[in-house]
């Protein structure tokens, strides 16, 4: 009889593998040969670039709340779906950029609408009369153009000294995308007769300071297992705006292969040297009951610091939820543009089909809380790599229950504390904050170590962190 108890050799190499897998949480990471200077500049703690070890935290992926309808269709000229949603944050106003879908034949050039409407909030929203283009007869609408070339708009501001006013707001539109130039954000013109991507990929463009060139998320297929082509999306840049280079598929490194579409990465507001993307993940099935082959989606959040390699949360940051509805092609689409609501909140907004009606929907995370290291109870704490920073104080986003703590340490790049801002000096960090000060009981100046080579250690229990910042 075949025993059931496992082999001595398969048990030694299950015992190894844990030891492996324990061991793989503490090991220092790779470290640079120059210490990692930060500045000034917000830190989301979104990835492992600035920790050199870490011990019993997990990277938490934080889900938005769902908040209220803001926009739905309304008028005839809108059709009956919305899509490809841009918002654009410009000097205390926010424009919204949105497609109306005519059925049938809603992709065919005469039934492209592109629409807009504003906020001063970013929750309250209007469509105002703009008289641009005629809608039977009428250009009492709130419509910006009309068929493929002006199609997929999603503006952004090109605020160099160098540019031109009437080349001030800038676009792709259509499919394959032409560039777009406008000097209010308002009325549009082409600025060069042929698409600048020949493929018909549509795509979003900016303006991109670290980079110092314009930066394009276009629309790519993926080789897949089993020679299945996988929608996916790819990087091409440009210094002029006008000739761009072939477009590189995105490295989102070991990801599992899925469907990716719409990729609205775009570099964070409050830490720009963060692109942040929220791409719309597509899984197809085959409906039993008419044979019909339709797609689940849901959203996706990605980070990159270069614009290029992306870190996948696999999990999504949006699921469809419990309506049906919601379950059916054309939802879970997120719009381009994350905008501050409040504060201690920011906003995205997602394309929705709640109730039956597709209509847009604001998102609602607490500022900079898409990511957070988080603790159990029983603590963990990591260290970063030798950091260089400007400043007189540490602030911290995090939040902890009402017996969880955070504690602070300064080291020197060896990883002796450095005294007076060791671990034992730190006041307990408890509470929920945005932007907490780190204090030590000494009253040290946190200044005399500015701008030389220094390790923070965090010790956690029960809660989380999701930003820190020198200022």
């Amino acid at each position: 009889m075949r025993s059931h108890v496992p082999h001595r050799a398969w048990i030694n190499r299950l015992f190894l593998s844990a030891i492996v897998l324990t061991l793989a949480d503490v090991v220092p990471a790779a470290e640079p040969s120059e210490p990692i200077a930060i500045g000034p500049r917000l830190e989301l703690l979104v990835d492992d670039f600035l920790i050199a070890s870490r011990r019993e935290l997990t990277f938490e992926l934080h889900r938005p709340v769902r908040a209220e309808k803001v926009l739905e269709p309304e008028h005839a000229w809108e059709g009956s779906h919305l899509g490809h949603v841009s918002i654009l944050r410009d000097d205390g106003l926010f424009r919204m950029y949105y497609r109306g879908y005519h059925d049938p034949g809603y992709s065919s050039d005469e039934n492209i609408y592109m629409c807009y409407a504003e906020s001063s909030d970013g929750i309250h929203w209007r469509k105002p009369n703009l008289g641009l283009v005629a809608w039977q007869g009428s250009k009492e609408n709130n419509i910006l153009t009309r068929g493929q070339r002006g199609a997929y708009l999603s503006p952004f501001r090109d605020d160099r000294r160098t540019v031109p006013a009437e080349h001030r707001y800038k676009s792709f539109a259509g499919n394959p995308p032409y560039a777009m130039v406008s000097p209010d954000g308002i009325h549009w013109s082409v600025l060069k007769s042929t698409p600048v991507l020949p493929k018909p990929r549509y795509g979003i463009a900016f303006w991109d300071p670290q980079r110092n060139e314009f930066l394009a998320y276009v629309r790519a297929w993926r080789p897949g297992e089993g020679g299945a082509r996988l929608r996916n999306i790819a990087l091409s840049t440009s210094t002029d705006f006008l000739n761009w280079s072939e477009p590189r598929l995105l490295d989102f490194g070991a990801a599992p292969e899925a469907h990716l579409y719409w990729n609205t990465a775009l570099p964070y507001f409050r830490a720009p040297h963060l692109y942040l993307g929220f791409p719309m993940r597509l899984k197809e099935y085959q409906d039993e009951q008419t044979g019909k082959s339709l797609d689940w989606t849901d959203a996706l959040f990605v980070v990159s610091r270069d614009g290029f390699h992306f870190r996948q949360y696999v999990e999504a940051f949006v699921r469809p939820g419990l309506d049906p509805h919601n379950w059916k092609p054309h939802a879970n689409m997120m719009a381009y543009g994350i905008v501050p609501t409040g504060e201690h909140e920011i906003s995205c907004y997602l394309t929705n089909a709640a109730g039956g009606k597709q209509h847009l929907r604001r998102l609602v995370l607490r500022t900079d809380g898409f990511v957070s290291l988080r603790a159990s109870h029983a603590g963990g704490e990591f260290t970063t790599k030798p950091l260089l920073f400007t400043g007189k104080q540490l602030m911290v986003n995090f939040s902890t229950s009402a017996i969880g703590s955070v504690r602070v340490e300064l080291q020197r790049s060896d990883g002796e504390p450095i005294p007076e801002f060791a671990l034992a000096d730190c006041r307990e960090l408890v509470g929920d904050s945005i932007a907490r000060r780190v204090e030590w009981k000494s009253g040290a100046a946190l200044s005399r170590v500015s701008g030389k080579p220094v390790r923070l250690r965090f010790v956690l229990h029960d809660a989380d962190l999701y930003a820190l910042q020198f200022q």
